[in-house]
């Protein structure tokens, strides 16, 4: 995972000298280290499993990775064949050592390449990684990375959870197939949620609840109940609230939720300043009611898009009285909303 914030720090004061340096800038830098999680292999491998047919003569690019650590690579170079990758790239900030397995430190950022077995011995060896060096850091927003992304095909990988609006806007911005991983709560981003609502972003087949376990840096102090160090040595988070984010179209997205409650008002409160119902669980949404309702966000882990119509997102719908803030029931603001209607 890259130290992107550190490098925009660097890039900031450059560019816009001292004046840049403020409070918030330093804040954001300083919370780098916190991004570099690396995913676990189980993860990866339950959810790419629905989208071999993806893959087939397309270049995959995993631009957030240091092979040394990314599950990502290994899993794409070890399953080449298997899906009839045409080319393997990942690039990488400041490590030039094209072992996969190894630990060692470089201050030079490099990008790798893999064209699968080339020697029939069916392993991925290091003499068929090709290494290239990169003028820059390796930062995925500098523009020789940008040049390696768009000769890409599909990219695969765990951006920064603090960098996933401009994260996911490149991607959008260059017409990308893409599979990574971000906070559910990603969902409710004013940059983000309009591509859910025209159906150019949705979510992951395998991750609907729960934490996930991530792999971290040696540096990372494991300071809360949530970390720890398991059978292998590896330092650990468990992160709740991680979700998979795709365009990769697969079959259980276009399965009908199956409803079974009725309408009744008393059931269905109105929302105070806002023509629409509340229905607090998405287990429990109505099947016969025609107007608006206010959903959690994580309907999106059934969103269908044949069954369901969205209108928007609470705070941001264009006719919310008091844009910019929640809807209210009895005077209590609630939680996120996602405002839904039947198709059919």
């Amino acid at each position: 995972m890259l130290r992107n914030l550190l490098l925009g720090l660097f890039v900031a004061l450059s560019v816009g000298g001292a004046a840049m340096a403020d409070n918030s800038l330093l804040h954001k830098a300083g919370k780098a280290k916190k991004d570099e999680f690396y995913t676990q292999r189980v993860d990866i491998e339950n959810e790419l499993r629905h989208y071999r047919a993806h893959f087939k003569d397309k270049v995959v690019l995993c631009n957030c990775d240091d092979p040394r650590e990314s599950e990502f690579f290994k899993y794409f170079a070890e399953n080449f064949e298997r899906l009839g990758l045409k080319r393997l790239i990942a690039t990488c900030y400041k490590s030039q050592n094209k072992d996969l397995f190894s630990y060692q430190d470089s201050e030079r950022a490099i990008w790798q390449v893999y064209e699968g077995d080339v020697n029939g011995n069916m392993t991925v060896d290091d003499s068929e990684i090709g290494v290239h060096e990169l003028k820059g850091d390796g930062d995925f927003r500098s523009p020789e990375c940008v040049e390696i992304l768009k000769t890409a095909d599909i990219v695969v990988t765990n951006p920064p959870f603090s960098l996933f609006r401009e994260y996911v806007a490149q991607l959008v911005k260059y017409d990308k197939k893409f599979l990574i991983i971000g906070n559910v709560n990603a969902i409710t981003y004013k940059e983000v949620f309009p591509l859910f609502m025209a159906n150019r972003i949705w979510l992951g087949v395998s991750i609907h609840s729960g934490d996930r376990k991530f792999g971290v840096p040696e540096d990372y102090p494991l300071n809360a109940a949530t970390c720890g160090i398991d059978e292998n040595g590896q330092r650990f988070i468990r992160v709740k609230g991680v979700r998979w984010f795709t365009n990769l179209d697969y079959p259980q997205r276009h399965e009908n939720l199956p409803l079974y409650k009725q309408y009744t008002p008393e059931e269905f409160p109105r929302y105070d300043n806002y023509d629409a119902i509340e229905v607090s669980k998405t287990a429990d949404i109505p099947y016969d009611y025609d107007g608006v309702m206010g959903v959690p966000i994580t309907f999106m882990d059934k969103y269908n898009p044949e069954q369901f119509e969205i209108v928007g997102l609470d705070r941001y719908v264009k006719d919310n009285p008091k844009y910019g803030h929640r809807f209210t029931l009895g005077g209590k603001e609630t939680y996120a909303r996602i405002l839904i209607r039947h198709k059919k």
